[in-house]
C-alpha cells in the first residue's frame, strides 16, 4: 500500500535533518515542504490545529516568537497565532510530518516509526 508522505518543515533546521536522516534511512519516499521558502496558508494551518491544537503547533522557544513584543505574545488565541505563524512561518513546530493526513508534530524516532507502523 502506498502512503502519502509529506514533511513541512524549513530546510536549514537541525531537526528537520534529523528527520530527513530517519526517513531516508528507512526508505520511506516522502515529499518536502519548505513552508519558510514557499509560504503556508492559514486554511492549511487551521486544519492542522484542527487535528493538533494550535498549541502544538506553534513554536514558542524559537528566536523568531520570542522576539516579538509582549504585547503580541499575551492573549494569543488559534486565530492570532495561525496569524503569526502565516507571516512568518518560523514560528510553526517543525517538522510537521503528514502521513495520510495523520500528523506528527516535532521530531521522535519513537514516534516516526508509530507513524510508519
Amino acid at each position: 500500500m502506498t502512503r502519502s508522505v509529506t514533511l513541512h518543515g524549513i530546510k536549514a533546521c537541525d531537526t528537520m535533518k534529523k528527520a530527513r536522516t530517519w526517513l531516508d534511512g528507512q526508505g520511506i519516499a516522502y515529499a518536502f515542504h519548505d513552508y519558510k521558502a514557499v509560504g503556508i496558508d492559514a486554511a492549511t494551518l487551521k486544519a492542522w490545529a484542527a487535528k493538533v491544537g494550535w498549541e502544538v503547533l506553534l513554536n514558542r522557544s524559537g528566536t523568531t516568537f520570542r522576539s516579538l513584543p509582549d504585547a503580541e505574545k499575551q492573549g494569543l488565541n488559534e486565530d492570532r497565532a495561525i496569524a503569526l505563524m502565516v507571516a512568518q512561518p518560523s514560528m510553526i513546530k517543525r517538522p510537521v510530518l503528514d502521513v495520510d493526513g495523520a500528523l506528527v508534530v516535532g521530531f521522535s524516532p519513537d514516534r516516526y516509526a508509530a507513524a510508519f507502523a
